[in-house]
Formats: C-alpha cells, sequence, structure tokens
C-alpha cells in the first residue's frame, strides 16, 4: 500500500476548524530552521515552531494562514498546528473566523 498521491491542494478536502486554546494567524517572517514569526487574531505577534510530525511533509511559507496552539507556560511561544489552502483561507473569511486585519495581509 503506497501513499496517497495529491496533484493538486484543491483535491484535499479536510478542513481543520480551531478548537479550544487554538488561534489563526498569518506568517509574517520565517526565521530558520522550523522557526516562524505569526501575527495571531488576538493581536500578538508569537514565535512559533512547525511541530515534528508536518516538519519535512507540509512546507510554510510567508504570508501563509496556519493554525497555532500557544503555549500553556509562555504564551509568547506556540506549535503550528495547520497550514490552510488558498480555499480553506476563502471559506474562513466569508464565515467570519478571520477578522478583516488577517486579511488584508494576503499578498498572494
Amino acid at each position: 500500500m503506497g501513499k496517497r498521491k495529491v496533484l493538486n491542494e484543491a483535491h484535499l478536502k479536510e478542513l481543520v476548524l480551531p478548537e479550544s486554546g487554538e488561534l489563526l494567524g498569518r506568517v509574517v517572517k520565517l526565521l530558520g530552521g522550523d522557526h516562524l514569526l505569526v501575527l495571531c487574531t488576538d493581536g500578538k505577534t508569537r514565535l512559533c515552531r512547525i511541530r515534528g510530525k508536518m516538519k519535512r511533509r507540509m512546507w510554510i511559507r510567508d504570508s501563509d494562514t496556519v493554525l497555532v496552539a500557544p503555549w500553556d507556560f509562555d504564551n509568547n511561544k506556540a506549535d503550528i498546528v495547520w497550514r490552510y489552502i488558498r480555499a480553506h483561507v476563502d471559506w474562513l473569511e466569508t464565515n467570519n473566523y478571520m477578522p478583516m486585519s488577517l486579511g488584508q495581509l494576503r499578498t498572494r
């Protein structure tokens, strides 16, 4: 049994919505390694790291929309849980999951 082949990200049907303790955010800057600077929906800029489960499977670029889980003991740091594709970002914006301030940061 092999891997499922995805020719286009639009074929991915799964949409992960934020649960309690999770926030949406926009990647501001790539810092190197597995660390990123993310502007979250609560207005804070957090230093985030890519979880090991996602590290080499999903590439994250500037201005991507991501789902982050802030750390319990340090609110200025977080883990990246999910990266959204363009179609899911549009759905999140139309259903008021993302405020307009983060939507204006989109450059692509």
